[in-house]
């Protein structure tokens, strides 16, 4: 199965007396894909101006309990591939409870699941 994953790198910029001052964000990129476990498919890649934590989960349950565990360890944006639908980004958004900010790549039908939603598979 191939799964596009689409990485969207920033930074934080903050002027302070006039001086720009760049403080590197702590993010992470959730992927969903069957035969993966999140406590060993992950990996950290560390920038200058960015930690991004990559994890996979194998439904929207493992997806819930890494982004709870994510943030706990100082995430504070979770962006999520195009294998959520609607409902799995409302779930990792509800289980963070606000102290990330939850994003994601979307695809009504991912080309990845046979043109399904997660929605439809994760239930």
């Amino acid at each position: 199965m191939f799964i596009a994953l689409n990485f969207i790198m920033f930074c934080a910029l903050n002027e302070v007396k006039g001086m720009i001052i760049k403080m590197k964000v702590n993010a992470a990129f959730i992927f969903v894909a069957p035969e993966v476990d999140y406590k060993i498919h992950r990996t950290v890649i560390d920038t200058p101006v960015l930690q991004l934590t990559v994890v996979g989960v194998k439904n929207y349950s493992e997806a819930e309990t890494a982004a709870v565990e994510l943030v706990s360890q100082g995430v504070k944006a979770i962006e999520l591939c195009a294998g959520f639908g609607n409902e799995g980004i409302a779930l990792v958004s509800k289980a963070v409870r606000g102290k990330a900010s939850v994003g994601a790549v979307k695809f009504d039908h991912h080309p990845g699941f046979d043109f399904k939603s997660g929605d439809e598979l994760f239930k």
